[in-house]
């Protein structure tokens, strides 16, 4: 199909009429992508998603389904899936009957609905569960039956609303993997709402970062950890060291910046007014290395390590360095350091291309 799958076009939506919660929304999502809308509580993203659905209606512009607008069309008539994170499943009746419902409701024939439902619960791997109720199934397994609920009518496009939520972490982490399976599998257009970062990193083709309304950044999960644009994203994308300082000066690409206790930092210039302006350094904890060769790094200091964290596969590290007490480095357990103790003063360095300057 030539164009894309959804567009958003200028899209505002007000529910007091004063106070915009979605404002001038422009996006498109190619067909057969798996995009997540990623923020805190009320920034915006599950209205985008459910004036999509057409449970809400956009106080101002236009959504496009295939290039047409669907602003008047009912929710029904959409051709649309949608998963939310209770399952919102039938509880009088079973399985099969569950996944049969929006096969009667669009009149098609007793042969075709037993074949589809055959199919669908082959797909999610629930074959022998057809005639349970939901209440006998686990809180998997139900949602097993909603995603399958949402794609046997062969929808355009499916809607997920923190579908797994509800979900132990283990559970959920299998479920991202199945859904992401299934994605692929069917070529399917998927939007996905989660503020769990996590998540949204394992699964999406692109994220669209929220806060306040405004999309802050649309990107591959990778361009998202790596690159990103502001410090809103660099501190929401997973754990961050935010370093607050003026820009003594930038050439090429490149900044120093000096930081309040008086430190100079070499970052690379992503979103700065230039000599004389505040900015932020966005430097992922990773990033940083432990007792560096001399000369490796122009960004090399003391710090006194404070506190270490042991989780399984990593250490993290609390470090007082460069004026801030919460300074955080992650060291694979693989690489640990002799003498890496809490009280200790050690070298700690990093490259300035791992270093983004950002807005102040």
């Amino acid at each position: 199909m030539t164009g894309p799958a959804v567009r958003f076009e200028r899209v505002q939506k007000s529910y007091d009429g004063e106070t915009l919660v979605v404002k001038d929304l422009n996006l498109s999502i190619p067909h057969g992508e798996f995009l997540t809308l990623l923020g805190p509580s009320g920034s915006g993203k599950s209205t985008c998603l459910m004036m999509l659905a057409g449970f809400e209606s956009a106080t101002g512009g236009k959504i496009y389904l295939n290039e047409e607008s669907i602003n008047r069309v009912p929710p029904h008539k959409r051709n649309i899936g949608m998963v939310f994170q209770n399952y919102a499943l039938f509880p009088h009746k079973t399985v099969a009957e569950n996944l049969a419902y929006p096969l009667k409701v669009r009149k098609l024939g007793k042969t075709d609905i037993e074949a589809k439902v055959a199919r669908a619960l082959d797909r999610v791997q629930l074959k022998r569960f057809g005639n349970r109720r939901p209440a006998m199934l686990s809180g998997g397994q139900q949602q097993r039956v909603a995603v399958a609920r949402a794609l046997i009518f062969d929808p355009e496009i499916v809607l997920m609303d923190e579908p797994l939520g509800a979900l132990d972490k283990q559970l959920r982490e299998q479920m991202q993997y199945e859904i992401k399976d299934i994605h692929e599998n069917l070529g399917v257009t998927v939007v996905y709402v989660t503020h769990d970062q996590t998540e949204a990193l394992t699964m999406s083709n692109r994220i669209a970062v929220f806060n306040d309304g405004v999309i802050q950044q649309l990107a591959p999960p990778l361009d998202l950890y790596e690159k990103p644009e502001n410090a809103f994203v660099a501190g929401f994308i997973g754990e961050n060291n935010q370093l607050r300082g003026l820009v003594k000066s930038a050439r090429g690409g490149e900044c120093v910046v000096q930081l309040h206790d008086g430190s100079l930092v070499t970052a690379r210039c992503v979103n700065v007014a230039g000599a004389g302006s505040a900015t932020t350094l966005s430097l992922r904890p990773e990033r940083v290395e432990i007792n560096p060769p001399d000369g490796k790094h122009p960004n090399r200091f003391e710090g006194r390590v404070e506190q270490l964290l042991y989780l399984g596969d990593h250490m993290r590290i609390r470090v007082s360095l460069c004026g801030h007490d919460d300074f955080i480095v992650k060291v694979p357990n693989a690489s640990m350091h002799p003498g890496l103790n809490a009280g200790n003063s050690m070298t700690f360095g990093w490259a300035p291309e791992n270093c983004r300057a950002l807005e102040g």
